[in-house]
């Protein structure tokens, strides 16, 4: 039976995401309450979805704080004091020290428009363009110290259609994203997915996709340490 989550969502944005989970909560479709959500934006629309659903939320901005470290303390410090089982960030656009994740190693995962390891960073719809590539999609990942370099837990992929521009594209994929982040946040609560000392894991039956379209997808990408019970 699927435990259930206590989520805080890290957001810079609009908060499409954070909606996603929202809804899914509202309709009785995860197993989950969203405790807070933090923003290094005071003007994050993400921020007014929170407060509309009734959900603590707050704004940490960086200009506050001399370094970055002192910043992400004080901003762990408030997430913390929330006693979140999972860290959610959808759409954050802070790095986050090392040494902070470390010490929340296994407790937070990240949203990120590509089919990781392709097109890490920012603007990843107009690299994926500009590099040809057939397919595009999104990646749900374990967060580590390295941009964008945790083990990626699930994936959507959609085509790149001729005539693609960055705007078509990041509609696609962000038409996937909502789904990949319920399910994966959902099979997380189950216990399906833990972050071992080498790698991610499933412990649930081999080749078990994830289904974020009503197709099949590939595989949950669960990088090195690939086992199952």
């Amino acid at each position: 039976m699927p435990r259930f989550l206590r989520l805080a969502v890290l957001a810079s944005g609009r908060g499409s995401n954070l909606q996603a989970l929202i809804d899914a909560i509202a309709a009785g479709e995860l197993a989950a309450e969203i405790v807070g959500v933090y923003s290094d934006k005071a003007d994050a629309g993400a921020l007014q979805r929170a407060r509309d659903a009734g959900i603590p939320a707050y704004a940490i901005t960086p200009k506050q704080f001399a370094t970055r470290a002192e910043f992400d303390a004080a901003l762990f410090t408030r997430i913390d004091a929330a006693t979140p089982d999972l860290i959610v960030c959808a759409g954050y656009m802070r790095l986050i020290t090392g040494h902070v994740v470390e010490a929340r190693r296994g407790r937070i995962i990240n949203i990120h428009p590509s089919l990781l390891p392709a097109f890490k960073g920012l603007h990843t719809h107009a690299q994926a363009l500009a590099a040809g590539v057939p397919e595009h999609g999104a990646s749900v990942h374990f967060v580590t110290a390295d941009l964008d370099g945790g083990p990626v837990i699930a994936q959507a992929r959609v085509p790149v259609l001729p005539g693609d521009n960055m705007e078509t594209l990041s509609a696609r994929v962000l038409a996937e994203e909502h789904p990949l982040l319920v399910e994966t946040v959902r099979w997380l609560a189950a216990g399906r997915i833990v972050l071992s000392e080498t790698g991610s894991s499933d412990t649930g039956p081999a080749e078990a996709p994830i289904h974020v379209d009503g197709a099949p997808q590939p595989p949950l990408q669960l990088g090195a340490n690939r086992r199952f019970a």
